[in-house]
């Protein structure tokens, strides 16, 4: 007798349980679970993957390697902040013209897609390359810091391109519903990419010993390997969507689309990132001890967080959809069994990383284990509201209403998070603007004091960090609630079976 397991059917026990309490209605909790569960699987290794590369490069340099992959990567953000934006407009336009049955035009939004991608990471790459040790020098004056931190940010910037490309091939797939397809992708490359930075960062047996430089380099081969089998599959007309190298090459009218629901996630992306550059700063002043910590805590809660990207490209896919057939109410409906489901998820796992903070930060070789302990369990505090924040926005986003979560990122990174982190420090001191770097300096008589400091010190980054999450999820909630969206979404071209294809 031979036994077959069905995985899919294994898995739906969590949303027909959490129906059974009355939580979510078990039809849309099971459709949403269904879309976000590869989303899921795909974001975990994606995490696992930026995990290893702190765990090794702390084992191996210590909390001056965390620190300097921790600021090399902030300038990471910025093209995969972008690309996260441009393939937000990607999965909307391609979601909507699939529920308007429009499929060649979806098909050409992929082209779309490519180009703007191509027009954004080309010039960011060439920067990166040239000017790799200033943009460290900018978040730090620790020699030994900035000069890992550009080494590797002068790789990993190199595989922006495929990246791009794998972000819009795998948002693109997900608008037309399918996103076990890009999930398979990734069981693939990012395995590669643990191999490859264990094995360049150690080097270990033929491969050379290449330090935190190593970590870039798997990082590189991972993003280039997605892209290529991205673009196998999506040229080979096997799927719901492709990518067609012939026909129509340029589609103002879909690309204006794309950019008008990117350009506020875009805002939202490079508000959140660039806002974190001073708080890094704000960090360094006490020390590379708290950044390494900070950057520790802040990719170990992310496992914790990572459903929530997956039920957001769930609520954006099924709130398109619905509006792309006219059907405004049920849109709003599987917004909110979504967050629902995504809430419930997260907690459970928020909960497992907390109780177990002390000996996953061991893991990493950091020389401050209860620092790293801290920011674990306060990111902990803050997993229910990145569920809510990052699931409703993603139904908002499939609608094409991007405005608000621009707004909600503006006010809690700059008129919360920042404000309130600059109390950590003495009131002593204000900061300097030289050349290359941000330089603290004592305040003497005469001078005025930039920093309202009251030397809460990590009191005041524990706050700020809570502040900025939550009132992200209160204004998406809100936002959401009014339905102010559903107007949005009437007008938009991309709409109902009506429009002319």
């Amino acid at each position: 007798m031979v036994f077959r397991v069905d995985i899919r059917s294994f898995f739906m026990w969590f949303p027909a349980m959490l129906s059974r309490f009355g939580i979510i209605d078990r039809t849309m909790g099971e459709e949403a679970f269904d879309l976000a569960a590869p989303a899921m699987v795909s974001g975990v290794f994606r995490v696992l993957i930026r995990m290893s590369d702190f765990v090794f490069v702390g084992l191996a340099l210590g909390n001056a390697g965390i620190a300097a992959i921790e600021l090399g990567f902030q300038y990471y953000f910025i093209p995969f902040g972008l690309s996260l934006a441009l393939t937000s407009g990607t999965i909307s336009v391609v979601s909507r013209y699939t529920g308007a049955e429009q499929y060649n035009k979806a098909d050409t939004a992929v082209k779309q897609s490519l180009w703007l991608s191509l027009c954004i990471a080309v010039p960011i790459t060439v920067v990166s390359w040239i000017y790799a040790p200033q943009l460290i020098g900018v978040l730090s004056n620790e020699p030994r810091t900035i000069s890992l931190g550009a080494a590797y940010l002068q790789v990993v910037m190199l595989g922006i391109i495929p990246r791009f490309w794998g972000m819009v091939a795998s948002r693109a797939l997900a608008g037309v519903g399918d996103t076990r397809t890009p999930m398979y992708v990734r069981l693939v490359s990012l395995p590669t990419n643990i191999v490859l930075n264990a094995a360049l960062i150690f080097g270990i047996g033929p491969f050379p010993r290449l330090g935190i430089v190593g970590a870039a380099v798997g990082t590189l081969a991972a993003n280039t390997l997605s892209a290529s089998i991205f673009f196998v599959l999506l040229i080979n007309g096997r799927r719901s969507i492709r990518l067609r190298l012939g026909g129509t090459m340029f589609d103002w009218t879909i690309m204006r689309e794309i950019v008008r629901v990117a350009l506020p996630l875009a805002g939202t992306r490079l508000a959140r990132t660039f806002g974190r550059f001073p708080f890094l700063f704000l960090l360094g002043v006490l020390g590379t001890e708290a950044v390494a910590a900070y950057a520790i805590g802040r990719r170990v809660i992310l496992l914790a967080m990572m459903p929530a990207w997956g039920y957001a490209t769930a609520a954006s896919t099924l709130v398109g959809q619905h509006i792309g057939q006219g059907e405004d109410d049920r849109a709003a409906a599987y917004g909110w069994q979504t967050t629902r489901l995504a809430l419930v998820t997260q907690l459970i796992v928020a909960v497992g990383i907390t109780l177990t903070a002390r000996p996953i930060a061991l893991v990493f070789g950091t020389e401050s284990v209860d620092l790293t302990v801290a920011f674990i369990r306060v990111f902990g505090l803050g997993v229910a509201g990145f569920s809510i924040s990052r699931t409703m926005r993603g139904g908002l986003r499939g609608a094409g209403d991007t405005r608000w979560p621009f707004y909600g990122t503006l006010t809690g990174s700059y008129l919360l998070k920042l404000p309130i982190a600059t109390l950590a420090l003495p009131a002593s001191y204000g900061f300097a603007v030289g050349p290359l770097a941000l330089d603290p300096i004592p305040i003497t008589i005469g001078q005025i004091a930039i920093s309202p400091g009251l030397d809460l010190g990590y009191l005041a980054f524990f706050v700020a960090i809570l502040a900025d999450i939550y009132v992200k999820a209160v204004v998406n909630t809100v936002r959401f609630h009014t339905g102010a969206w559903k107007k949005i979404a009437r007008q938009t071209s991309v709409r109902s079976p009506k429009i002319s294809d």
